[in-house]
């Protein structure tokens, strides 16, 4: 799989990171949503490390990109747009986070309890069946398990989404996901993510729904004291995926737009 795609015409000073770790592709309507009046960036992570991932980012960036450019990362890739804007403060002029990942593990407790109150008994049922294929050594065909609990979840994260609109996602790849994942739940428990925000030097505005299983403490509290330039958008009546949401788009891409020409 090529590990990135262009929208828009040159220059592209803009580029916009997927989420997951193993979900490629998920940004692309929010990059052809921006690319009526910006080059864009797509950058797809293919590495199923957590130092691959920053790396190979870090090159598509350094390659590709504009130096200071802005960065928007949705998810887990608002948490591997961070490390990279804090490793290379000459390369990122701003950093946008999008439903991010909490930065402390103290905030990661109840996600996944708010997310099974929100499915119907059969569908905690799935979940529970699903997960526990994933978590067999011997388990078979887990990028289909991975997809199919995908689905579920973004049900439980949702408020009121756009339901026609396509998820953009290529491949599920659980086996980048499970080996990224366990690394960053590690740096995060240990502390070391957290600290790695006194080497970011740009502006971060940290955009969040209210009705987000990721509680938006877990993003707000944490970067307030870390980071120098930081501001935080909580967008009402908003899930996990601010772009698919009906009441809460326009409001996302305004900002966005807003963000992109100062």
């Amino acid at each position: 799989m090529n590990n990135l795609r262009k929208y828009g015409q040159p220059p592209r000073a803009v580029a916009l990171v997927h989420g997951g770790p193993g979900t490629p592709g998920e940004m692309a309507p929010v990059a052809r949503e921006l690319s009526e009046a910006w080059g864009i960036l797509e950058p797809l992570q293919t590495r199923d490390t957590l130092q691959g991932q920053v790396e190979e980012l870090e090159t598509v960036l350094a390659e590709h990109g504009l130096p200071s450019l802005t960065l928007i990362g949705y998810s887990w890739g608002a948490v591997l747009s961070f490390m990279v804007a804090a490793r290379n403060p000459s390369l990122v002029g701003k950093l946008i986070l999008v439903s991010s990942a909490v930065f402390e593990e103290r905030y990661a407790a109840g996600i996944m309890e708010t997310r099974l109150s929100r499915l119907s008994s059969e569908e905690r049922a799935t979940v529970d069946r699903l997960s526990r294929e994933l978590e067999d050594p011997a388990g078979k065909d887990k990028d289909r398990a991975f997809a199919r609990l995908g689905d579920i979840i973004a049900r439980a994260d949702s408020y009121n989404p756009v339901a026609d609109l396509d998820n953009g996602v290529i491949e599920y790849q659980y086996r980048i996901y499970e080996g990224v994942w366990r690394e960053a739940v590690r740096l995060r428990s240990s502390g070391a993510l957290l600290t790695m925000g006194q080497g970011v030097r740009c502006p971060v505005l940290a955009i969040h729904g209210d009705h987000d299983p990721h509680p938006a403490e877990g993003v707000r509290i944490p970067l307030s004291g870390v980071l120098g330039d930081f501001r935080f958008l909580l967008l009402e009546r908003c899930g996990h995926c601010p772009w698919r949401e009906r009441h809460a788009r326009d409001s996302f891409y305004a900002t966005l737009r807003s963000e992109l020409q100062l």
